[in-house]
């Protein structure tokens, strides 16, 4: 389902993330082992190490962006946020991803990156 087509009354950020969830847990009843190995995998890539946590994230979201995945972009904002980002270091990350992305990245940050640290700071608070 695309995040455009979601119903706007509705909080479709929580949505999308509950969406993703629920597919991440199909997929690792079906390949336990795979998915086991890509979550350590990735769990061991997002911890402190010479980056923080927080800069990972940011590194992240950039990623996403460029790549135009919006369950992944969804999902790295709301790590910025759980990490302590700012929205000027957010949109700061996404002004440098839009220097190499263009008009593909800054149309997913002015609406979907947007939305998202919108309802995510409100559900935080």
């Amino acid at each position: 389902m695309e995040m455009q087509n979601m119903n706007q009354d509705m909080n479709t950020i929580e949505m999308a993330i509950q969406e993703y969830k629920e597919g991440l847990g199909h997929f690792t009843q079906k390949m336990p082992k795979i998915a086991q190995k890509y979550n350590a995998f990735t769990e061991a890539c997002f911890e402190k190490g010479k980056l923080s946590q927080k800069e990972k994230q940011l590194i992240a979201l950039g990623i996403s962006l460029y790549s135009q995945d919006e369950y992944c972009i969804i999902y790295h904002t709301k790590g910025c946020i759980d990490q302590g980002c700012t929205e000027e270091e957010i949109f700061e990350a996404v002004a440098v991803t839009g220097a190499f992305g263009g008009g593909a990245v800054m149309s997913q940050a002015v609406t979907l990156v947007q939305d998202a640290v919108s309802e995510l700071t409100q559900v935080k608070q």
